[in-house]
């Protein structure tokens, strides 16, 4: 996304009262425009699972629309009066007020699990749509205004209001994570932006009237740009062309690093916000008359922090701070190099609205391509490094032949790389033990991936040459990082899916698992002698599996479970026992709930349960919320391992519809174990604000046993009275909870960042 306001200054507006209205004309409305944007997808993304695909799509349709605003910009200014340009544009800011108060609108029905982006299309349209296309006009409006108002008083370029856009654009979106979403719950942030639009229609009314008393009539000069302006020359389509694909890439790229960022983490503004940002300054420091960052040094930079990013996306390093900051270092210099690229290529001033309207559609493709198109061409999230990748040729090409230590640094660049993936066959593992009588170091191996890096980024000067080492530098390092046997891969709306298998002694051999994204899900031995023992997070010894024995122990249980996975569960259940499995994404129940006949791969649900399962599609607040109260004596809460943590489900109203679809002594089980965030405090805190009774165990793995036997987790039972948990009290395994202060999150308050920042004190503590 870009504001029309991104441009040129060459003078500063000429002095005058009259300025001070313009100026915060586009600065109420670019704060609206970039506040709105996280909080509508925090509106919705409850409704869709927590997906980091809501805020994707959410963010193509905000570009959508930003391109309409342009448009209907454009085509005002093809009314000679400007008075009648003020009415036109007045009733339209009444119309959109009718979407307010700001709000999700029901009109379409509950959430589609089969087509949910048709209808988050549909919801926005309906619920913002309208707003956001006209606030998205003024800037181009109000720079059009000012300079019929001003001209012929020697003003050129409006740079106050350049300043003032960029200014409005980045301190709310900055706000929001620190300052709106933590303090205001999400009534009071719908209600206040919607005062604020009622503000801002005051406010451009207060423009209107000096408009309307100083605006000449008349066709518009085009601005006077820089002095080394391009000169001017018929705009070809090979130039519209190339603007598009300059935009397109590094909004591609912002939706592709959030997608990156919040694998591990959630699906959460103050994730969203900061490639946005980043993007945002990419165009103030690209479109400065005098640039903060020379265009050479850009290069320099962008190329180094382009193959260290190619070079470790397929590595986990340990430290998630130290992969944003390459990540999202990578991203802005590479947005920067494209708009650097851009302004290079810009038109004559008389093409410059056209300019900004191509530019605004190469923005819609590419945060188009990765939220609607990509996931159905791909069936792994490989648009981010493709499109890093591709992103090469927005440099130099260079001209002329290329030297022969040109040649020599990519010829050896594509050699280390192959070298690496080679030293990993199984022939060069055989040589090596019958030699050295050992396994291969992965020194041996990374040592030269690292001199591929470095070679790729020595013919940085050659696009082309830079290009091929680096394709291969990309893949190799993708060989190299994934050890696990990848079998399959699925992909829908809510995430990858990944079948892997890995050999395990202890469990008979070929072991086979279920990853989404980097999160592995469950994992079900192929020996038939272990192929219904539960696994992992569910083994016997496990917190679930305690749970489970000792209320089968009772008699028949009814069991829920959120959160299908491998369907691990259904091990447990016996003739007259019956489970209903709650799932968000078809796919899952594709992959894990039918038999192998169908289609089906694991086999937990159609092999090893004895009684009757269940399926009810849909996410579970709304599908949980239809049942009748009372029924369970098991409800089990699965949901916080995958990679968007869906925080909807662990609100205080969340656990107390939980509480209530349980029996007298039935329990609430919620499996926290994540690797970034730490879920018990909101967990503990919530449940007692729910009217429950929690207990705690941190479980960690007997390292005795066969690996993938079972694994470490945290998890919290709750029940409705402190009699259900007598039993669990005596176990030493089960503790007190203690929620240590922390805020119990509401369905109007959640605080996904303050559980990270207690997962690094955590690492920092040296706890798991």
């Amino acid at each position: 996304m870009t504001d029309t306001a991104l441009e040129s200054p060459s003078a500063t507006p000429a002095a005058s009262p009259k300025t001070a209205i313009f100026v915060l004309t586009v600065f109420v409305s670019a704060g609206l425009v970039f506040m709105v944007e996280p909080m509508v997808a925090k509106l919705v993304l409850p409704l869709l699972g927590g997906s980091p695909a809501v805020w994707n799509a959410s963010l193509a349709f905000f570009q959508a629309a930003l391109l309409l605003g342009y448009a209907y910009a454009h085509l005002l200014q093809r009314i000679q009066k400007v008075r009648t340009q003020l009415i036109v544009h007045g009733a339209f800011l009444v119309f959109a007020a009718l979407a307010l108060p700001l709000r999700v609108t029901h009109m379409l029905g509950d959430p589609s699990s089969t087509t949910p982006v048709m209808w988050l299309l549909g919801v926005l349209a309906v619920s913002i749509g309208a707003p956001f296309a006209v606030l998205s006009s003024t800037a181009p409006l109000v720079q059009a205004w000012y300079a019929k108002v001003f001209q012929g008083e020697g003003a050129k370029e409006p740079y106050a209001l350049y300043a003032a856009s960029n200014l409005g654009s980045l301190l709310a979106l900055l706000a929001y994570p620190v300052v709106i979403e933590p303090i205001l719950t999400l009534h009071v942030q719908r209600l206040s932006w919607s005062i604020g639009y009622a503000a801002f229609v005051l406010v451009i009314a207060a423009l209107g009237y000096v408009v309307w008393r100083h605006a000449k009539d008349g066709p518009l000069r085009a601005p006077v740009l820089a002095a080394d302006q391009a000169p001017a020359r018929p705009v070809t389509w090979l130039d519209r062309i190339v603007w598009v694909l300059l935009a397109a890439v590094p909004s591609s790229l912002m939706l592709g690093v959030t997608t990156y960022i919040t694998t591990d983490v959630g699906s959460a503004p103050f994730l969203w916000v900061g490639p946005l940002a980043l993007y945002l300054l990419t165009f103030v420091f690209a479109f400065q008359e005098k640039p903060i960052l020379n265009r050479d040094f850009t290069l320099v930079l962008q190329a180094a922090v382009l193959v260290a990013c190619v070079a470790i996306l397929p590595f986990t390093i340990g430290n998630f701070v130290a992969e944003l900051l390459i990540q999202m270092g990578g991203f802005f210099l590479t947005a920067l190099v494209c708009h650097q690229a851009l302004v290079a290529r810009r038109p004559n001033a008389d093409h410059l609205t056209e300019f900004y309207l191509w530019m605004s559609f190469g923005g819609v493709v590419g945060g188009s391509f990765n939220a609607f198109l990509a996931p159905v061409i791909f069936n792994q999230v490989i648009e981010y490094p493709l499109i890093l990748v591709l992103s090469i040729l927005a440099r130099p090409w260079g001209g002329g032949p290329m030297k022969p230590w040109q040649w020599a640094a990519m010829v050896g660049s594509v050699v280390c790389a192959v070298a690496s993936v080679w030293m990993l066959t199984d022939a060069v593992w055989d040589f090596w033990w019958r030699v050295f009588g050992t396994q291969i170091s992965d020194i041996y191996v990374k040592v030269p991936l690292a001199a591929a890096t470095v070679l790729a980024f020595v013919v940085r000067g050659r696009a082309f040459a830079m290009l091929g080492a680096v394709i291969v530098l990309c893949v190799s390092t993708s060989l190299v990082g994934d050890r696990v046997d990848a079998v399959g891969h699925w992909r829908s709306f809510f995430g990858v899916l990944r079948e892997s298998r890995l050999d395990v002694a202890g469990l008979g051999g070929d072991v086979r698992m279920l990853a989404n994204g980097t999160t592995l899900h469950g994992a079900q031995a192929q020996d038939p002698r272990f192929r219904c023992q539960p696994l992992v997070y569910y083994g016997l010894e496990t917190p679930i599996g305690q749970v489970f024995q000792e209320l089968q122990g009772r008699g028949p249980v009814a069991v829920g479970a959120v959160g299908l996975g491998t369907g691990s569960v259904a091990a447990y259940v016996r003739p007259q026992d019956r489970l209903t499995f709650y799932e968000i994404d078809p796919l899952v129940v594709r992959v894990s709930g039918t038999p192998k006949a169908q289609g089906g791969v694991f086999t937990y649900t159609t092999e090893c349960a004895k009684g009757p399962i269940d399926y009810v599609i849909g996410d579970a607040r709304l599908t949980l919320n239809r049942q009748p109260d009372a029924q369970y004596d098991i409800l089990l809460i699965d949901a916080f391992s995958s990679d968007a943590v869906p925080a909807h489900l662990l609100t205080v109203e969340a656990i107390r519809m939980y509480l209530a679809k349980l029996k007298p002594n039935g329990i609430l089980i919620l499996h926290l174990s994540n690797r970034n965030l730490n879920l018990r405090g909101p967990a503990i805190s919530g449940a007692i604000a729910a009217g429950g009774f929690p207990l705690l165990q941190l479980h960690t793995a007997d390292d005795r046993l066969p690996p993938m036997w079972e694994s470490d987790e945290h998890a919290v039972i709750v029940a409705r009275s402190a009699a259900a948990l007598e039993a669990f009290k005596r176990d030493p395994q089960w503790q007190t909870a203690d929620a240590k202060g922390a805020r119990p999150w509401t369905d109007d308050y959640t605080n996904l960042f303050g559980a990270l920042v207690a997962r690094l004190q955590d690492k920092w503590a040296g706890q798991w």
